[in-house]
């Protein structure tokens, strides 16, 4: 191996050294624009996750059914099914940073993406989920946004910048996905 050749390889690696492992970047979206895209929006209890190899076998993907308590938006049934990429089939597993995560028995307000006749996708990817979190009685209840590892870049200046989802509760979160979607009176 020549010098250059190994001057070469050498920067390669410091370079990709410097980048971040795993990142994801999406754009940053608020709580309207979620709502207005999204083609259905609910709240409800996951119920069952499968993780399955993809129909080429070149990928893993997951399956979670979610039971619907409440819908926001669209005319989803008393389940939905949302396929996302990633998960672990016996000893392979495949990670896709970004992307929400769930876990059965888990309360959700999901804004989602049609996929086929009835499958789904979460919007925006972790940006489209709400953990709902109650306390011990049952009775309050905050909507609690995704973390995510990813990298969120303002839409216009496409600078890196910090989410505008934030905890609230629950009858909040509800109240502002309905404002969004309500239709906007015309001005004379």
């Amino acid at each position: 191996m020549s010098i250059r050749q190994v001057f070469r390889t050498w920067m390669l690696a410091a370079l990709l050294g410097t980048l971040p492992a795993g990142a994801t970047t999406q754009l940053k979206v608020d709580l309207p624009e979620l709502a207005q895209d999204a083609d259905t929006v609910v709240h409800g209890v996951v119920r069952r996750m499968e993780s399955r190899w993809s129909g080429d076998k070149m990928r893993i993907v997951t399956d979670v059914e979610i039971q619907v308590t409440e819908s926001l938006k669209g005319q989803p049934g008393s389940t939905v099914l949302v396929t996302q990429p990633g998960g672990q089939v016996g000893d392979i597993g495949q990670v896709v940073h970004g992307l929400a995560s769930f876990r059965t028995g888990e309360e959700v307000v999901v804004f989602l993406e049609k996929r086929g006749a009835r499958a789904f996708r979460v919007s925006s990817l972790a940006q489209g989920k709400f953990q709902v979190k109650r306390e011990g009685d049952g009775k309050k209840a905050l909507a609690v946004p995704e973390p995510s590892e990813a990298l969120l870049l303002d839409p216009v200046t496409r600078k890196p910048t910090a989410s505008s989802l934030r905890t609230m509760t629950l009858e909040e979160l509800k109240a502002a996905i309905r404002a969004a979607l309500a239709p906007k009176e015309q001005k004379p």
